[in-house]
């Protein structure tokens, strides 16, 4: 009994912590556009003489420098967690996290785009708190429940979605507050990090059983990450698709923001209200169908469908011909991407040994943060010799490619267990 409700205490801080870094992230959605990719914004940050093609090319290094960084330091703060607790470093983390929110804020209102810069790569640097999470709640929770409890830390990310997004477009807007500004929603995110960094410290008990006694951190580990990820026995097929996968989704996530600003003349208040709807798709697909299903369809069964349904998804959001059709293509892409990012989660943390979930949930936080930070990068620079619109299409068929290598190359990582202690 006492062990359960340990487990719940800690399932609790997690779910918090999850719903925290996403509403924090859905903030941003609404609003960076509008600094750097819309010159009609009265947020516009870049001075005269810059063209808005460098602007999509700044927005998209500046998408890129959160994960990048993060890509860097997430295995070490895995490494961290197994040494000195989860506790300790998802307290740690999350402090970073409070301070970079605050600093973005500065950024905005002092014109000062290097600050805003800086702010994401101290985000990413102690970024690494999601897998530290999925580790703790890896820790507390069976084999044969991780679906499910990846999909509740699934509806944590779509809670952040809804809220967030939302947030962003209300709190940014001056015609609704007379003193709200784009720096508004980032105060506002910076006050609930310093919350979860309480509850944590306060509420979150230890889940890692032993700790290591011995301090031995491998710097370059996200780039020997990389190298296991592709080159290890029985796990680099499922490691390719979920890089493939996450560079395909982030690629169309980089600019269709813009595309929603260019095709439909949206708002920040109407992209938060587009992307807090698409939330309450991604919640309840977590919550709801991702439960129900994984206790009747294995996750490579799911997979079969949900990834080539994410790619279409994609390209059906070029048949809407006015705004109110975006809401009928929206939950397509919810809930095949939710499916998807649940149980090819649950893939990858069933195929490792219990006593080093986080070491891999260090290598996947590295394969999806270089999937992250390479195509916000590349996707600017498209978008600025084509248009917006073409990282969309580059985004589906990149996902399309992860779908056919899980078809036809992928094979049941579960016949044994490449990671494991010794």
């Amino acid at each position: 009994m006492f062990q359960k409700i340990r487990a719940n205490r800690a399932l609790l801080a997690i779910l918090f912590t999850i719903f925290v870094d996403m509403l924090g992230i859905g903030i941003l959605i609404p609003v960076i556009p509008l600094l750097l990719a819309d010159p009609r914004s009265p947020y516009y940050l870049l001075p005269g003489g810059y063209s808005m093609q460098q602007g999509f090319v700044l927005l998209g290094f500046l998408t890129a420098s959160y994960p990048f960084m993060m890509f860097l330091a997430a295995p070490i703060l895995g490494q961290l967690s197994d040494v000195f607790g989860r506790r300790r470093i998802l307290a740690f983390s999350l402090f970073g996290t409070f301070l970079s929110y605050g600093i973005f804020a500065i950024g905005i209102i002092m014109r000062n785009i290097p600050l805003l810069f800086f702010s994401r790569m101290v985000d990413g640097i102690t970024g690494g708190n999601i897998a530290v999470a999925q580790a703790a709640a890896a820790d507390v929770t069976t084999p044969q429940n991780r679906a499910k409890t990846f999909g509740l830390i699934g509806s944590m990310f779509g809670l952040g979605f809804i809220i967030g997004p939302y947030l962003g477009g209300k709190l940014s807007d001056h015609t609704l507050v007379s003193w709200f500004s784009a720096a508004t929603p980032f105060w506002f995110a910076a006050m609930l990090s310093g919350l979860n960094v309480l509850s944590v410290v306060f509420f979150f008990p230890e889940t890692r059983e032993s700790i290591e006694k011995i301090l031995h951190i491998r710097w370059a580990q996200s780039f020997h990450n990389i190298f296991q990820a592709f080159t290890a026995r029985g796990m680099r097929g499922l490691f390719t698709v979920s890089f493939l996968y996450t560079s395909g989704f982030s690629f169309m996530t980089a600019f269709f923001s813009v595309y929603l600003i260019r095709r439909f003349g949206f708002s920040q208040g109407n992209i938060g209200d587009f992307f807090a709807y698409l939330g309450i798709w991604i919640a309840f697909t977590q919550a709801v169908i991702t439960r129900k299903l994984s206790a009747r369809v294995s996750e490579s069964n799911i997979l079969r469908f949900t990834m080539l349904g994410t790619a279409i998804a994609f390209m059906l959001f070029f048949v809407p011909r006015v705004s109110w059709q975006l809401l009928l293509v929206a939950p397509v892409l919810a809930i095949n991407n939710g499916l998807t990012y649940a149980n090819l989660l649950s893939l990858i943390s069933r195929s490792a040994d219990a006593s080093i979930q986080g070491e891999i949930m260090g290598i996947n936080s590295s394969l999806q943060a270089l999937g992250q930070s390479i195509p916000p990068i590349l996707s600017g620079m498209v978008a600025a010799q084509f248009n917006p619109e073409m990282p969309i299409v580059v985004g589906a068929t990149i996902v399309f490619l992860s779908w056919l290598l899980f078809i036809f190359v992928f094979h049941n990582p579960l016949r044994r267990k490449v990671y494991h202690e010794g």
